[in-house]
């Protein structure tokens, strides 16, 4: 991830390609600049039959520069920073403002990399590309542009409020939680099943302590770490959809729009939780494991542990 800082001053988060997936962009690229390459060497063969030799070659080495320039000029040009390979891989170059990459800067990189890739095999972007901190070789760096990953993953959905903590989280002040750290929470939970249970309790404490500083009242009594982080991210969420339903019916009385949906339809409830699950021994479980609201089908779990959506 890298910050970018838009010519409004305002900054935003975007995703640095990857060398590999920019690498694969690449031998896509390549592939298809071989083909045209080879299409002139057959242009030119004809050529030589009805023109001298100087001739001929002076007419191939200017259309074998129009295909290796060319290309990626014209493709990054007309598609706003997308060529074939990077089209293919999910890739985009933009200038480090954040806005589209110009013809200028289209035009800086295809000459650089006339000479990085085919003059001088890639070793000068390879290097550049593992020193810069934003991936860039030195056509990115002469051209003040950078590449980035457009396909972000899958983000898990919200967490669903833990029915022994529904009571105490209508209580919550929240409005003192930084976003950074609402969000280190969601991903504690979404990554949940992948942590060891020694790593799972010490990471969730740890994120709790940090919480205290910042929600209050504190939880109940042996509420386990993700119950209390669950309560608070879905009592937030509720908040912050209920503030928008409200908004959004003030708007339409005020300027005589169609009538607002309710909240209720508008924002459908959480389907209810499952039941406890029980351990061997015959005594209920207090907080269930958590699941997620989004999930298409919940799965059986074990006490401590979740199951997130497929």
């Amino acid at each position: 991830m890298a910050d970018v800082v838009t010519g409004e001053a305002v900054v935003v988060e975007v995703r640095v390609a990857q060398l590999p997936s920019r690498a694969l962009a690449l031998m896509i690229d390549m592939v298809v600049q071989f083909a045209g390459v080879f299409g002139v060497g057959l242009l030119l063969s004809m050529v030589t039959f009805i023109a001298e030799e100087a001739l001929a070659t002076a007419f191939g080495i200017l259309l074998g520069a129009l295909v290796v320039v060319g290309y990626p000029v014209l493709f990054e040009t007309l598609t706003r920073g997308r060529s074939l390979g990077k089209l293919a891989l999910g890739l985009r170059v933009v200038s480090d403002d954040g806005g589209p990459e110009r013809f200028r800067q289209a035009l800086f990189r295809g000459l650089s990399g006339l000479v990085e890739f085919w003059l001088l095999f890639g070793a000068p972007a390879l290097i550049c590309s593992l020193i810069s901190e934003r991936g860039k070789r030195l056509g990115d760096v002469f051209s003040g542009t950078i590449v980035i990953a457009e396909r972000g993953p899958r983000q898990a959905p919200p967490p669903e409020m833990p029915p022994a903590l529904a009571a105490w989280a209508t209580t919550l002040e929240l409005s003192r939680l930084p976003e950074g750290l609402a969000t280190t929470a969601r991903q504690y939970l979404s990554r949940f099943t992948e942590l060891s249970p020694m790593v799972r309790h010490e990471m969730g404490a740890r994120i709790v302590a940090r919480f205290a500083a910042f929600v209050s009242p504190p939880p109940p009594p042996n509420a386990p770490p993700w119950a209390y982080l669950a309560a608070v991210l879905a009592e937030r969420r509720r908040r912050t959809e209920a503030r928008l339903a409200r908004q959004i019916q003030g708007y339409s009385t005020r300027h005589g729009a169609a009538p607002a949906v309710p909240y209720a339809t508008a924002f459908p409830a959480v389907p209810p939780a499952p039941p406890p699950l029980t351990p061997p021994t015959g005594i209920p479980v207090p907080f269930p494991p958590p699941v997620f609201a989004a999930s298409p089908a919940r799965t059986s779990a074990t006490p401590g542990g979740f199951q997130p959506p497929a």
